[in-house]
């Protein structure tokens, strides 16, 4: 199903569908295994039942689509939706190798396109918090849920309490910094838009959502398989990474000084099993009214 954008959305999709989607397939290994374990142990706190209907939001390569749809077993169906229509071909390509049936995937704009249901479950791993407006986006989402269902999702907790995301920005910004203006596109609010309670318990009111609760996960996760590839991933992705791209021809001026710098940074980190830093999330979960 390919969905329409809507008005302040388009250069978020964009983003995510070129630019952003390369770079996520150079580091999916690390990205899915990293941020899998936030997403785990958002499957682990609040398990789906048996036999229900789950809506993924946001899926990207649609592993939490798999692992949901697994869990829910023949009798259920999960359901992964994501703007980024690059990202749905590899969740179906994978969905189907991996012989997982239930699994069900669609090209749509959460903030106003139909998301099918009724679902008895909706679930998310750091795919809310990139929509213009999020509150149009939770409120098409509660329309597509039974009343009482469960809605859980994973956000960033604040950027100075994710190391593994601030450290290395906070490196990059020593020798360049972000144009006031640019005509490059942007993945939307970013990653840290929805790391505060109190936004994110009134967006979830006025979309239609009660029993808001925030439960705090701490956890390393693996930045690279070794020092250089985690030096790599920093200047490519995350608040390091947009820094760079954004910087254009300085920041690659300064490539040498600010490889140097990271070297650093990381070297300390690394393990006979990466290299591996800090993060923290919140688990969100809410009923649909």
């Amino acid at each position: 199903m390919e969905g329409k954008t809507y008005e302040g959305n388009a250069e978020a999709i964009e983003a995510w569908n070129t630019v952003l989607f390369d770079k996520f397939v150079r580091f999916r290994e690390t990205l899915t295994t990293g941020l899998g374990l936030h997403g785990k142990e958002l499957l682990d706190r609040f398990p789906p039942r048996a036999g229900s209907r789950v809506l993924d939001v946001g899926c990207g390569f649609g592993d939490t689509t798999i692992a949901i749809a697994k869990a829910v077993g023949p009798g259920g169906e999960a359901v992964g939706v994501d703007a980024a229509a690059n990202f749905i071909d590899a969740a179906q390509r994978d969905a189907a190798a991996a012989g997982v049936q239930n699994a069900r995937f669609l090209v749509a704009d959460v903030m106003g396109d139909s998301l099918g249901g009724p679902y008895d479950r909706a679930y998310s791993r750091f795919g809310t918090m990139f929509f213009s407006s999020p509150v149009a986006a939770l409120r098409n989402v509660r329309k597509s849920l039974t009343p009482g269902a469960q809605l859980t999702i994973c956000v960033w907790r604040k950027k100075d309490e994710n190391p593994a995301w601030s450290d290395a920005e906070q490196c990059v910004l020593r020798f360049v910094q972000p144009p006031q203006q640019t005509d490059a596109v942007t993945c939307g609010p970013g990653p840290f838009s929805q790391a505060s309670p109190d936004v994110v318990s009134a967006q979830l009111k006025a979309s239609g959502f009660d029993r808001i609760a925030f439960e705090r996960f701490d956890a390393s996760i693996r930045i690279g398989k070794d020092v250089a590839d985690a030096i790599e991933f920093g200047l490519m992705l995350g608040p390091a990474g947009e820094v760079m791209r954004l910087a254009g021809a300085e920041a690659e001026a300064r490539r040498p000084e600010i490889m140097a710098a990271l070297h650093e940074l990381v070297a300390p980190l690394a393990r006979p099993d990466g290299v591996w830093a800090g993060s923290s999330t919140w688990l969100v979960s809410a009923r649909a009214a």
